[in-house]
């Protein structure tokens, strides 16, 4: 049987305990945020400039001559976990020290304040980074890729469209030049056709055989020889095509490479601005 519970030295009647008292002031120092926040953002624009430079520095629109797009983007996106790094630590740490001392708290809740504190610059720091500085982040991340795939596709195209051309004139090579109307008009015709074979994957045997019957009476040569050279023609636009494809390739892996790098140096920065806000945090409360 259950007794009363009799009043003691140790017994505290319920309608006497108060409620605890809620504090009125948010717990989060939007000025420190806002204050280390700026200083992350530019410290971001500082180190973006200086590895846009270092980076077009290190390409070069000649041939075998510069460091090459794989190259590059596997270097921006080292530099990109750099930047994250520097800012965020910079911008976490004054943070932590600007922030206004916590009183009658416990540690473990003081360092959840801190490391939320650092979060949020990250967050609000980045937010800055893309609605204000997008052009400079624009250019950073992604100009030196474009720059390198831009140059080695521009050189590919200009060489395959300088080879069709080179081609076609090629086939109607006879004793003497042709300057007639009649002429230039197969010559585009003859432009056409192996633009959409090549685009088709191969010429059709049809086309093949009307090519190398034009081919051999505006020439003067056999059939064989206007074989060979159309056979020649077809080789040369097909490995032109194939080039093009491999730049294409190799400028959207180098583009997947730095969105990648990109996203796992937001992570690291998120993580040391947290890191950096705790341990500037604590410096504020030892030494306050």
């Amino acid at each position: 049987m259950l007794t009363p519970r009799t009043a003691g030295p140790d017994y505290i009647a319920e309608d006497t305990i108060s409620p605890a008292v809620e504090s009125s002031v948010s717990a989060i120092s939007w000025k420190a945020i806002l204050g280390g926040a700026v200083a992350a953002a530019a410290s971001t624009v500082v180190l973006l400039a200086l590895g846009v430079g270092f980076g077009l520095s290190s390409i070069s629109p000649w041939p075998n001559s510069g460091a090459s797009a794989v190259t590059f983007s596997i270097v921006a996106g080292i530099w990109m976990i750099v930047v994250q790094w520097l800012s965020a630590a910079i911008g976490g740490y004054l943070t932590g020290r600007l922030r206004t001392k916590w009183v009658r708290l416990h540690t473990h809740e003081v360092f959840f304040r801190d490391t939320a504190h650092g979060f949020l610059t990250w967050a609000v720091a980045s937010l800055l980074g893309a609605f204000i500085l997008a052009s400079a982040a624009s250019s950073a991340l992604g100009t030196g890729t474009q720059a390198a795939a831009t140059v080695a596709s521009g050189a590919a195209q200009g060489a395959g469209n300088a080879a069709r051309t080179y081609d076609v004139d090629t086939l109607f090579r006879g004793e003497k030049a042709d300057f007639s109307a009649t002429s230039a008009q197969s010559r585009m015709e003859t432009t056409r056709i192996l633009a959409s074979g090549i685009q088709s994957g191969d010429v059709p045997a049809a086309d093949k055989t009307y090519l190398v019957q034009q081919i051999a009476a505006r020439t003067g040569i056999s059939e064989a020889d206007a074989q060979k050279r159309l056979d020649d023609a077809i080789a040369k636009e097909k490995a032109a095509v194939v080039k093009a494809r491999e730049v294409a390739d190799a400028a959207r892996k180098s583009a997947a490479s730095v969105s990648i790098f990109t996203a796992l140096s937001m992570l690291v920065g998120a993580f040391i601005a947290c890191a950096a806000a705790a341990y500037g945090g604590s410096l504020r409360d030892e030494h306050a």
